[in-house]
């Protein structure tokens, strides 16, 4: 499924791997916020979510990172670039 669809569908779960102080200033509304130095350390909740895990940051350069690593884990998860791409999606 299309990114694009899969969030103006409210499917899986926005996850957003900038840090908390980035987060604070700004973020997508309904996301979670699990920065990219504690993907491994929550592993586990990372599997409780709904899926796909749509993931996002900045830039797109994080999630991309973090998208690597749980696909080598099994986990289904799109690299969605930047949080403010995603508000445009969800909004328009």
């Amino acid at each position: 499924m299309k990114i694009e669809k899969l969030i103006k569908e409210n499917k899986g779960s926005i996850i957003d791997v900038r840090t908390p102080m980035e987060f604070s200033a700004g973020h997508v509304e309904g996301s979670k916020n699990i920065p990219l130095t504690e993907i491994t350390s929550r592993m586990d909740e990372l599997k409780q979510l709904p899926s796909p895990l749509i993931l996002c940051c900045a830039s797109g350069m994080r999630s991309k990172q973090v998208e690597g690593f749980l696909k080598s884990q099994k986990i289904d998860c799109v690299n969605a670039g930047s949080w403010l791409e995603i508000n445009y999606i969800k909004f328009n």
